[in-house]
């Protein structure tokens, strides 16, 4: 234990590093091989590398230990975690990003941040049908198994975690602060929820203040801990579309909920829908470009039940259902139920070998 607290030193120590990016981290890293080596050489010899400018090399002459305390108290403290790069829980998917955090940060279920994510994102000042629709999005997806990952900002952010904490589920929040500090301070509520039914994550050390370049950073982290990202309201210029352009980069699926041309928050979604972001009005366009296979192992029991044992949504949806083809909008007629709720007992019925989807968009009880 004494090792790993040692190693842990050094990596938060290169971490605090003056003018010393995550890029030229890993140059160091592949370069000495471990941050305690980096700290270890001559200064002659990390002069050498070309890799660090004047004051860096200063400060890792220093390598002063008091400047990594704060966050070494801060571990701690409960369920208060700090993961470095190989750190057998630091998430797979994170790291298939061309810049990973070396660290992160993370307060909650360490243990989620390795489950199938799907992020979800939009304006800090969404519509009335923008709230609504991140709500009922990430409730949904929740119940299907997938986790919730967003950035706690306000607006569309916000309505994401609390869609899946009312679904039960867990949720994952990105924040661009150190986790000591909740921004925006309204949240702190919010925050608490989501490190007791999820996690708080960061790459940004304990005291790190709410800066504006570091939330387009923390964008990065969000796409890239997710399977895909919803855009669900967003204005062409703003954090949700670098987050819609980094999921891409990353080869991550970007779906984009529509709205009505004279609604500038739907400009964002429209625009990444010309780029070729899916367009998405239901449940059912997201789950349709998952990894195939993926729910079979995510999608919570109830998808195997019998129907005598299925919740009443389901059953009642089952019962609508013939050997001649519903349409979704026929079923919502017929059971007064959403759209949204009918498309998500459609699939898991679907997923239990019930009914099946026709070429005409309908469904049928299977014989």
């Amino acid at each position: 234990m004494a090792g790993i607290l040692v190693d842990l030193v050094y990596w938060l120590l290169l971490l605090k590093a003056p003018h010393l990016g995550v890029r030229t981290f890993y140059k160091a890293l592949t370069y000495f091989e471990s941050p305690q080596q980096v700290f270890l050489a001559s200064h002659a010899d990390r002069a050498a590398t070309g890799l660090f400018k004047k004051v860096t090399l200063d400060f890792l002459e220093i390598a002063d230990t008091s400047l990594v305390q704060a966050d070494l108290d801060w571990s701690k403290g409960d369920d208060c975690h700090i993961l470095t790069l190989i750190d057998a829980h630091y998430p797979a998917q994170l790291k298939t990003i061309s810049d990973p955090p070396p660290v992160l940060y993370v307060r909650g279920d360490v243990a989620c941040l390795s489950q199938p994510q799907l992020a979800i994102v939009g304006s800090r000042n969404p519509s009335t049908g923008g709230e609504q629709n991140a709500l009922q999005f990430a409730s949904d997806l929740s119940k299907l198994g997938l986790i919730i990952t967003s950035g706690m900002a306000s607006g569309i952010d916000a309505k994401a975690h609390i869609g899946a904490l009312e679904a039960q589920a867990k949720t994952i929040a990105v924040c661009g602060t150190g986790l000591d500090r909740i921004y925006p301070a309204k949240h702190k509520s919010l925050a608490h929820q989501i490190s007791m039914q999820g996690a708080l994550v960061s790459e940004f050390c304990i005291g790190t203040a709410p800066i504006a370049s570091n939330f387009p950073r923390r964008n990065r982290i969000i796409s890239g801990l997710s399977l895909g990202t919803l855009v669900v309201e967003a204005s062409i210029k703003s954090g949700t579309m670098i987050t819609a352009k980094l999921a891409a980069e990353q080869g991550k699926e970007v779906f984009a909920i529509p709205s009505s041309i004279h609604n500038p928050l739907a400009q964002g979604c429209h625009d990444l829908i010309k780029q070729g972001a899916k367009l998405t009005s239901s449940v059912d366009d997201i789950i349709s470009e998952l990894p195939e296979g993926l729910l079979g192992t995510i999608l919570p029991q109830k998808t195997s039940q019998s129907t005598k044992e299925m919740d009443k949504t389901g059953f009642n949806v089952l019962k609508c259902l013939s050997y001649d083809a519903l349409t979704v909008d026929q079923l919502v007629e017929k059971t007064k139920l959403s759209p949204q709720v009918i498309t998500q007992e459609l699939l898991l019925l679907e997923l239990d070998n019930k009914v099946e989807k026709t070429s005409a968009q309908g469904y049928v009880l299977i014989k």
